[in-house]
């Protein structure tokens, strides 16, 4: 565009008023003004611009159209880099191995109902939903506990009916391996389950090993657990490779039964191979359950040396055991 004589200082002039910017990094500014509010500004001082012109104006002082992320984390754990190269070096043994690597989390609770949900689809009319929002107005409830094999670019999403509890993120694993895993994976002997430090896999939480040790039991592997560090869940591979296509493809969709969840989740996938499977997942798994009483003392978990609050394994119980 020409660049007519004292444009520049009155687009400058203009967003004074409007701008903003971060006093935690110098550089970063941005305004909430619209194309058409800065051309109707500038009208004002003289300059009659097409909104063309002005998003040229706002590309040539650096103010691209972006949108707030969740990036910044709130605190820094003293062996964050620690258990980082740990989880990197326990990837790279299993990726070599014949073994699966599981990334698990669930995905906030969707609720059933004729409710809104932001997003938008195509429709030959307007769809009507409640204009409220509210729990109450829900005729039920579903708990999405994701699975993403990183190997094979796959995950599959597990529709809890009750509650998320450890118990049934130990019960979602194990449908997984026998569903799933197994076929894929004939020759293993060992998963590595990587996943955050709260929620229904805790680190913290008795009844998550108490769960992990009877899964490993039940299928007769070794079940090896790492926990990304406080404040870092983020990177759990599942929050980046999975979930955020789950999202789109569930945006605008009024989610008026389970089945149709299961559809719409179901149709996950991008352009890079990630292909997605939903099971509805019933079941009773009440809140509060605990881990036996004195199963501090006499658990079989095995901690590792280094950081053992973030890692460790359960075997098989031997029979009789």
């Amino acid at each position: 565009m020409t660049v007519l004589p004292g444009l520049d200082a009155a687009f400058l002039e203009t967003l004074d008023d409007f701008i903003a910017g971060d006093p935690m990094q110098p550089g970063v500014r941005w305004t909430n003004l619209s194309l058409r509010d800065l051309s109707a500004e500038l009208k004002r001082k003289g300059f009659h611009l097409s909104a063309p012109s002005v998003s040229q104006l706002l590309r040539r002082h650096q103010l691209g159209r972006r949108k707030p992320q969740k990036t910044r984390p709130q605190g820094r754990h003293r062996d964050q880099d620690r258990q980082f190269l740990r989880i990197a070096n326990r990837r790279k043994q299993y990726t070599a191995s014949p073994n699966p690597i599981l990334s698990i989390d669930t995905k906030k609770k969707e609720l059933i109902g004729n409710l809104i949900r932001h997003g938008w689809v195509y429709t030959t009319r307007t769809l009507d939903a409640a204009d409220h929002d509210f729990p109450s107005l829900a005729s039920g409830v579903v708990f999405p506990h994701g699975l993403y094999d990183t190997k094979r670019n796959l995950g599959h999403i597990n529709l809890g009916l009750s509650h998320d509890t450890s118990r049934f993120a130990g019960d979602s694993l194990e449908y997984w391996w026998q569903t799933y895993g197994r076929p894929a994976y004939p020759q293993a002997d060992s998963i590595l389950v990587l996943c955050d430090g709260g929620g229904s896999n805790a680190a913290n939480r008795y009844v998550f090993k108490h769960a992990i040790e009877q899964l490993a039991t039940r299928i007769g592997l070794e079940v090896r657990v790492a926990h990304y560090p406080p404040y870092c869940s983020k990177y759990n591979p599942i929050e980046h490779r999975l979930f955020p296509h789950v999202t789109k493809a569930c945006q605008g969709v009024i989610f008026y039964s389970t089945e149709l969840v299961v559809k719409t989740m179901s149709r996950t996938q991008t352009r890079t191979g990630l292909r997605t499977t939903v099971s509805l997942f019933p079941g009773e798994y009440p809140t509060g359950e605990k881990a036996p009483p004195g199963y501090k003392k006499t658990m079989g978990i095995l901690f590792d040396d280094d950081l053992p609050k973030w890692n460790y394994r359960a075997v098989p119980a031997k029979p009789g055991s």
